[in-house]
């Protein structure tokens, strides 16, 4: 009886040092459960909820695309303190397109052996910063007002990019690039000579 308990013992108390061994080693390792607890081999479950707020149709046929780059400096003038200086390396698209959804019965005239297809204004749908792209090259006495002073460099990049956009004539790009691209496909589908105009008013073109 006695050998039996004194092996009863030994084994428990070979039992204790592995559990202890096996909580020390996950100690160091980060991960200081054992296995039949719980690790970071673990499953984690993730839970959403999830709420679909708008459904939008996209009917904004994109036509041209401008990529820019550009090296934006902002400075903050002071009157006792140096200047606050950033200079950024700014890279951004601008995109132009026509809203095919604008369109209405009454811009759609046809006879034998033409079709009139009154188109609405191009637009400059998209104008923004590739931040991805871009970074802060380089900051001087910004000190707090860092992070303020970047923002309203970007800021200005926008617009800069936007106003590039339209005097570089993305527009009428964006007009000259609708009726290439929608004239063989409506002739196509129609069996028909396409004009594609711009303006109720507008001189009609000659047919092609």
């Amino acid at each position: 009886m006695k050998i039996l308990s004194w092996l009863v013992r030994l084994i428990v108390l070979v039992l204790l040092l592995a559990g202890l061994q096996s909580i020390w080693a996950g100690y160091r390792s980060g991960n200081w459960l054992p296995g039949w607890l719980g690790n970071k081999n673990d499953d984690v479950q993730t839970m959403h909820t999830l709420v679909l707020q708008e459904v939008s149709a996209m009917g904004k046929l994109e036509l041209v695309k401008y990529n820019f780059k550009d090296v934006v400096e902002q400075e903050v003038v002071k009157t006792f303190l140096p200047n606050a200086k950033a200079v950024l390396i700014v890279q951004g698209e601008a995109i132009g397109c026509v809203d095919l959804t604008k369109i209405v019965i009454g811009d759609i005239t046809s006879d034998d052996q033409t079709l009139v297809v009154n188109m609405p204004d191009p637009e400059l749908c998209v104008f923004k910063i590739d931040h991805s792209k871009s970074k802060v090259y380089h900051t001087e006495y910004a000190f707090t007002e860092e992070a303020k002073l970047v923002q309203e460099a970007y800021r200005q990049a926008e617009k800069q990019i936007q106003k590039s956009a339209l005097d570089m004539g993305i527009l009428d790009q964006t007009r000259e690039n609708a009726r290439k691209i929608l004239t063989p496909v409506l002739e196509k589908a129609s069996g028909k000579k396409v004009l594609i105009r711009f303006s109720p008013n507008a001189v009609i073109d000659k047919l092609r």
